[in-house]
């Protein structure tokens, strides 16, 4: 029963440690690290608040090291959902009834525990299972998820004080009432943030939840429920299942309770669970929620008054950070022939200053892709920009996977601007670039429009305005978040929410109030003071 009006904490982004030489934080994440890495973890599913192991189970490697094993996890059978989804709507009953406040105050919890104790583990589990670099590490599994936790706290209780007008007759006031049935988190590898978000904001807003991570981020994800768990989040809120996607899907959207699905992940695999739910629409309690963020073929584009120096930081930063495993890398690029040489050189000269290895050892910017099969994707499509007489490779285009799943940054130019790497996701160190006539710059954008099916980010760098609102306008449809005079990557929680459309997903942007929305069934309540008791209105006479 609530006694008061609430007021939470204001959320403030979390500020990102530097990790200099000779810092304290350094040296936390670097023993964490190394204890992690020389030891074995058994990571079970955990359901009903309790571990559960099937003894089926996989190994989980570094991808910059992947012969050496951290751990195992274990592989759900039929019968582990089905348990999950009855564990869930049990747990409805009382999670849905909670009352917020004390639903925030877990997540809070969350956030402090990952600001504070959890820091160095979270993130030295993320530079392991992801390979990513202590920086990458730190805005993602640190950073974002804290922001995450923290801003969608605040999103929620902004949305309960979304209320209607009332009048002296009648009180009139809204609900925003859990879905009914439980929902099911589908997450990614690339961003421990995403895979902690999505079923973190559904249960913030009094969903339960089934929660199937994805294989390469087990590691990591085992971190997150370890926190989630001693923040106080109660037993079957959130259900963890790992194994088999196509079981574990089929089972959780058979059942007539499935009332919603957020998915992060490729764009075919999210049109292929759009048309399964679609085709089992007429077995459901209640219409889904469907929400997801998929792929993307994102730009930048340089106006030919754009300063070539900031252009190449951009390209390099944009396509190598965590190898381009971000759905947000830029992967593709315009730049003006007037240009070319001095951006040519500056991404060259960059490219070739970058060091390559594990991300332990912290003065390496660029570590290993995902897998195997990630790997061999990038390797092919090197070697047909190799051979293609329309592409050139001007630096990287080596490869190694002795050791670790090591791809060296490359850049492709193009004299074709639909050649395959222009329009195709690739998901790794890889971009490619047009040189286009500096005087056929809004030819150049209707081109950058209609090259990709994908709409999730872009960049326009320019110093002169009209340039700069021309782009803004010609490309208003291929980029749910638009940078300008910067790269395309980096959203912030609670600055930029992150989403796209076309292929690149619904845009529900993640890290905002709009995404929390689609987690709610709004009641409205309408109370009359003074009930009539003449069905006669005036005009009657």
């Amino acid at each position: 029963m609530g006694k008061g009006f609430f007021n939470v904490p204001i959320a403030v982004n979390e500020p990102v440690m530097s990790y200099a030489p000779g810092s304290p934080e350094r040296e936390a994440v670097s023993k964490t690290y190394k204890d992690m890495f020389n030891s074995q973890i058994d990571v079970p599913m955990y359901i009903n608040g309790k571990d559960v192991t099937t003894g089926n189970t996989r190994t989980m490697s570094p991808p910059h090291d992947h012969k050496h094993i951290v751990g195992t996890y274990h592989l759900a059978e039929k019968k582990h959902v089905d348990e999950a989804i009855a564990t869930a709507l049990e747990a409805r009953k009382a999670w849905s009834q909670m009352p917020w406040e004390q639903r925030a105050g877990i997540f809070l919890k969350a956030a402090e525990l990952i600001a504070g104790p959890f820091r160095a583990k979270i993130n030295a589990a993320t530079m392991i299972a992801q390979s990513k670099t202590i920086h990458q590490a730190e805005i993602d599994a640190a950073c974002e998820l804290i922001d995450f936790l923290r801003f969608n706290v605040q999103f929620m209780t902004d949305i309960y004080m979304e209320q209607p007008e009332s009048t002296s007759d009648a009180w009139n006031r809204v609900e925003y009432r859990p879905l009914e049935g439980f929902t099911y988190a589908v997450t990614p590898f690339n961003f421990t943030a995403i895979a902690g978000n999505l079923p973190a904001c559904m249960a913030l807003m009094g969903n339960v939840v089934v929660w199937k991570p994805s294989d390469s981020q087990i590691y990591s994800a085992k971190v997150i429920m370890d926190i989630f768990k001693e923040a106080g989040v109660p037993d079957g809120v959130i259900n963890v299942v790992f194994g088999d996607p196509v079981m574990i899907t089929d089972t959780v959207m058979a059942s007539p309770d499935f009332s919603g699905l957020h998915f992060t992940g490729s764009t075919y695999i999210f049109k292929e669970l759009w048309k399964q739910i679609g085709n089992n629409i007429h077995n459901y309690k209640t219409y889904p929620r469907i929400v997801g963020e998929t792929g993307g073929k994102d730009f930048i584009v340089a106006h030919k008054t754009a300063n070539a120096k900031q252009v190449a930081t951009a390209i390099v930063r944009g396509a190598f950070e965590f190898q381009g495993q971000k759905c947000s890398a830029a992967s593709r690029a315009y730049i003006p022939n007037n240009l070319w040489n001095d951006v040519k050189k500056y991404v060259i000269e960059d490219v070739k200053s970058f060091k390559m290895g594990s991300p332990e050892d912290m003065s390496n910017f660029i570590t290993a892709v995902i897998h195997e099969g990630s790997f061999d994707k990038l390797a092919k499509y090197i070697d047909a920009a190799k051979a293609d007489a329309d592409a050139e490779i001007i630096v990287g285009g080596n490869y190694d996977k002795s050791k670790g799943y090591f791809i060296e940054p490359t850049v492709i130019v193009t004299t074709n601007p639909k050649y395959s790497t222009m329009c195709t996701e690739l998901f790794g160190p890889v971009i490619t670039i047009y040189v286009y006539d500096d005087n056929k710059y809004s030819e150049t954008l209707k081109l950058v429009d209609e090259t990709s099916e994908y709409a999730l980010t872009g960049a326009i760098l320019s110093t002169c305005r009209y340039a700069i609102e021309e782009a803004t306008k010609t490309l208003q449809n291929c980029a749910g978040n638009f940078y300008i005079n910067d790269k395309p990557t980096g959203a912030v929680v609670g600055q930029q929410p992150f989403g796209g459309a076309r292929a690149s997903g619904t845009n529900d942007k993640a890290g905002s109030a709009q995404n929390l929305l689609r987690w709610v069934s709004p009641r409205m309540i309408k109370e009359t003071f003074v009930t009539p008791t003449n069905y006669r209105y005036p005009f009657l006479g």
